[in-house]
Parts: C-alpha cells; structure tokens; sequence
C-alpha cells in the first residue's frame, strides 16, 4: 500500500475500488469477503471478461475479480470506465497475482487502471499483514458463529412456540410442585411419636 493513499482498514470498510496484489488468491477473496460483509451484501466474483459487464452494473454491492490479467486489457478498460463514469456503483476490488509493479511491468495491469487504484491499494507481501489479517478473519469467523447459532436457536424457540399454538395441538403441562424449604425437611414429621 502506498503510505500516501488510504490504510487497509480504511479500504476493507469504505466504498473505494480497491487494487488488491500478493498473498495467495484465496487472502485476496477473503479480504474482498470482509468487505462484501461490511456492507452486508453477497460478493460477486468475476472470473471471465464476459460476465464483467453485468458485474459492473450493480449499483451497490461488492465484486471481486480474482486476477486482472486473466481478464485482459479490454476487460479492464471496462473496469476503468465503470471508476471514472459510474456515480452508482459497487466496491470494486481488482486483484492482482504478484506484485503490482510486475504486472505493469508485464503488461499484464493497465497503467491507466493501476493510476485510478493508485491510493486504494493493499499489498498483501507487507511485512506482518497476511498474520493480522489471519487474526481478524478468525475473529470474525468465532463471531460469525457464534451470530448464527443465536440466531438458530431463536428459530428453534419460535417454532416450538408457534407449534405449541396451533389448532389442535395439545400442549400438556406439569403439575407445579410445592417448594419444601430446607428447615421443615429437618423437622419430624407430623405423625411422628414422641420416644
């Protein structure tokens, strides 16, 4: 990331298109999938040049291609066009196998696209960012789960409670038992004899 643009943490959870370059494939959707979830919308991801146009037309939401170079230029030009002319449009994070250097380098990363992204980049090779990263995804996966079974099991109570109320369910209760307190358990009882 360059020290000029924005941080990552700024990048994962505001609107800017995002030019995501190192780490692994797999890091680079999970940090597109944080992003997707902070704005609480399913991640769209693009892998052919095909389905890019529709892709583009979203007015919200967040779409990830994996690698920009496997797209081709023309596809990223379209990538550009939707930056600079959409007002509407979704997160967009445009991720790059290597470093984002090399790919210009290649050619294989339009220069024009890598200026637009130029202060919205997150390198994943960035001394100590891949672990932190690990870190906040396992976090948020713990948190996830733990949303989720709170959340089945207030499924799991309504349903038994709009079971319970349906026509012509039976609902059998317990007789409620009288609470004995500790002191007139020791007491003798009550037909007892005296010795």
């Amino acid at each position: 990331m360059t020290p000029s643009g924005y941080r990552e943490e700024e990048l994962v959870c505001n609107r800017a298109s995002v030019l995501i370059h190192g780490g692994t494939e797999e890091e680079r959707r999970n940090w597109a999938q944080e992003a997707a979830r902070h704005f609480d919308v399913e991640l769209m991801e693009v892998r052919q040049a095909v389905d890019l146009p529709t892709a583009l037309r979203q007015r919200n939401g967040v779409v990830f291609v994996a690698d920009a170079a496997k797209l081709g230029r023309d596809a990223q030009g379209l990538i550009l066009r939707c930056l600079q002319m959409q007002e509407e449009r979704p997160k967009v994070v445009v991720g790059v196998s290597g470093g984002a250097e090399s790919a210009l380098a290649r050619g294989t990363l339009r220069e024009d696209l890598h200026y637009r992204l130029h202060q919205a980049q997150v390198d994943l090779q960035r001394e100590g960012l891949r672990e932190l990263l690990r870190r906040r995804w396992a976090a948020q996966a713990e948190q996830l789960a733990l949303e989720a079974a709170a959340a089945k099991a207030a499924e799991d109570l309504a349903r038994a409670a709009a079971e319970a109320r349906r026509p012509g369910s039976v609902t059998r209760t317990a007789p409620r038992q009288r609470k004995v307190s500790s002191a007139s358990r020791k007491a003798a009882p009550r037909n007892a004899q005296p010795r």
